[in-house]
C-alpha cells in the first residue's frame, strides 16, 4: 500500500524494535501495518479505493495489559518513538492514523470485565474491550447496561469511546460517554501507570483529572482500563412518530420536551430532505422517539412528549421500527464511496436559542460550497441546554485532486458556519486529523492550557502526534 499523507517518517531501528518485542509481541508485517494505517474516515476510505492508506506505522505492537502498555511507552519516549493508540480503528476522523509512522499500539488484548459492583451500579472494564461484547456481557451475565450504544458499538472498544467523548444512540437518557465516567487507568508518556477518581460518588479532592483524559483522544495518555456507571435494564420500552411542518418546529417541540425533564432515550428529528430519504414521508419533518425505563417512568415521559407535540401530525409507530432496522447500516457511506461522491457526515451542537439559525447556516455553507447536491441534517442527541445537529453533505468534481479539495472547502466552509453560529465543531466523532485545523479557534486562549499540559505530560511529543492540532516534534499539521 502507499502512503497519501506526506511529512517526515520515524522508523523503528533494530534496537528499539528488539526492546519493545522483550515487552509484547510486535509485527512490522504489510498485512498488520496497512491495517493499522487508517480508520473509517471516509476520505480515507476514497483513498483506499486507489490503493493508499493515509499513513503506515513502522511496527504494530500488541500489549495485552497495562503493565506492558507504559512499558512501550517508556521506551519509546526514550527513543523519540510516536506512539498512536489504536482499538477497532472505528473512527471517522483520522483519529487513530500514524502519521509519523513509529508504532501503532494496538489495545484490543486488553479485553474484558473487571469488577461489577450491582448495588452501586458500577462497572469496572479494559479499555481494548469490544463495545458489543461489553454490553452483551453485562446484560446477559448482570442484568445491567451503561446505555452507550453508538452506531460503531459492534466494531469499537470502550477505549475509542473515552478518547473521543462518544456519544450513544440513547445518550438523552443516558448521556455521553465522559456523564459516565467515575475513575480511569491511564500509562503516560513515561511509562507511569496512574488511577483517577471511582474512590467515592462525587468527591471534593481536587479537580477531576480523569475528564482531563476523557476525549483527549491519546495525546495526553492511555486509557487502559475505566469504571462505569451503569443502570438496570429497563423493563418497559414506549414509541412514538410526529411529523412537523418544520425542521425548526420539530426542535422546538425537543426542546420543550427536555425542558419539563422528560429525557426519553432517543428523540431523534429529521429535516424535509433526510425525512423523506429515511421515511419515505413527503412534506414532514419526522421526530421518532424511543424510551426504555421503568413502566411507570416511561408512561409519564411518554405523556409530556405527547403533549409538547400536541400541533404535530402523530404518525405511524412503525417509523421508530424502521429506524431500529436500519441505524447501524452504513452501507450508504460505502455506497457513496464506490460510486465516486465526495461525502462525510459532520456533527456539531450548539445551545437550543442558537440550534435554529446554526442549522439553516450550516446547510446553506455547504449547498453553497461548489460541486455540493445534498446537505441535509437531523437532530441526533438532546439534552436541557441543547442538542446536536448530524449534516450529512455529498458533492463530486472531475479529478481526484479537484474531490479532495471539494472535500477540504466543504468542512472549511460548514465549520466557519458553526464557530459563526455560536456552535461546537464535534459533538462526538471527535478531532483527530480531519478537524485538528480548527481546535484552535474553537477553543481560543484555553488552547494554550491544553499545548502546555501536553508539554508536560509528553516533554517528548510522542503520543499520537498530529492530534487535536497539537504542536509534534516533527512538523505541522499531517493534513489538508
Amino acid at each position: 500500500m502507499r502512503e497519501h499523507l506526506g511529512g517526515p517518517r520515524v522508523e523503528v531501528g533494530d534496537a528499539v524494535r528488539e526492546r519493545l518485542a522483550a515487552i509484547c509481541p510486535v509485527d512490522d508485517s504489510d498485512e498488520a501495518r496497512s491495517g493499522h494505517g487508517a480508520d473509517w474516515w471516509p476520505l480515507a476510505m476514497r483513498w483506499a479505493a486507489g490503493g493508499e492508506v493515509p499513513s503506515l506505522p513502522a511496527v504494530v505492537a500488541s500489549p495485552v495489559d497495562a503493565a506492558q502498555v507504559a512499558a512501550v511507552l517508556a521506551v519509546c519516549s526514550q527513543a523519540r518513538v510516536p506512539v498512536t493508540p489504536a482499538g477497532g480503528r472505528s473512527g471517522v476522523c483520522g483519529g487513530s492514523v500514524p502519521v509519523f509512522g513509529g508504532v501503532s499500539l494496538d489495545l484490543c488484548g486488553l479485553s474484558g470485565l473487571v469488577d461489577v459492583d450491582d448495588a452501586s451500579l458500577l462497572v469496572s472494564v479494559r479499555a481494548g474491550t469490544n463495545g458489543a461484547v461489553f454490553e452483551e456481557a453485562l446484560r446477559t451475565q448482570h442484568g445491567l447496561t451503561t446505555g452507550h450504544r453508538p452506531q460503531s458499538l459492534a466494531i469499537s472498544t470502550v477505549g475509542g469511546w473515552l478518547a473521543c467523548r462518544s456519544a450513544g444512540q440513547y445518550s438523552t437518557r443516558y448521556g455521553k460517554v465522559e456523564d459516565m465516567v467515575v475513575g480511569l487507568e491511564v500509562a503516560l508518556a513515561g511509562g507511569r501507570l496512574i488511577r483517577t477518581g471511582g474512590r467515592a460518588p462525587r468527591s471534593a479532592t481536587g479537580p477531576d483529572l480523569g475528564q482531563l483524559f476523557v476525549g483527549s483522544e491519546g495525546t495526553l495518555g492511555v486509557i487502559t482500563a475505566a469504571k462505569l456507571r451503569a443502570s438496570p435494564v429497563p423493563p418497559a420500552e414506549r414509541r412514538a412518530a410526529f411529523g412537523f411542518a418544520s425542521f425548526e418546529d420539530g426542535l422546538d417541540a425537543c426542546r420543550r420536551i427536555v425542558r419539563r425533564g422528560a429525557t426519553p432515550a432517543v428523540l431523534r428529528l429529521y429535516d424535509l430532505v433526510e425525512t423523506r430519504r429515511t421515511f419515505a414521508v413527503d412534506d414532514r419533518a419526522v421526530l421518532i422517539v424511543l424510551d426504555e425505563a421503568e413502566p411507570r417512568l416511561a408512561d409519564a415521559v411518554a405523556h409530556l412528549v405527547v403533549e409538547e407535540c400536541a400541533g404535530a401530525e402523530r404518525l405511524d409507530d412503525a417509523l421508530v421500527d424502521r429506524w431500529l432496522a436500519h441505524r447501524d447500516d452504513v452501507s450508504n457511506l460505502v455506497a457513496l464511496v464506490a460510486s465516486g461522491i465526495v461525502g462525510d457526515t459532520c456533527e456539531v451542537a450548539a445551545g437550543w436559542s442558537a440550534l435554529p439559525a446554526l442549522y439553516r447556516a450550516a446547510v446553506a455553507a455547504l449547498e453553497a460550497v461548489p460541486g455540493t447536491f445534498v446537505a441535509s441534517a437531523h437532530q441526533s442527541h438532546a439534552y436541557r441546554d441543547g442538542a446536536c445537529i448530524y449534516l450529512t453533505f455529498g458533492g463530486r468534481r472531475e479529478g481526484a485532486d479537484e474531490d479532495d479539495a471539494y472535500y477540504v472547502e466543504a468542512w472549511d466552509a460548514v465549520t466557519a458556519a458553526v464557530l459563526r453560529a455560536g456552535g461546537t465543531i464535534s459533538h462526538h466523532h471527535g478531532v483527530g486529523v480531519s478537524r485538528a485545523r480548527f481546535l484552535r479557534e474553537e477553543m481560543g486562549g484555553a488552547y494554550d492550557t491544553l499545548v502546555a499540559l501536553k508539554a508536560a505530560l509528553d516533554p517528548n511529543g510522542i503520543m499520537n502526534p498530529g492530534k487535536l492540532g497539537l504542536p509534534s516534534p516533527w512538523g505541522g499539521p499531517a493534513w489538508p
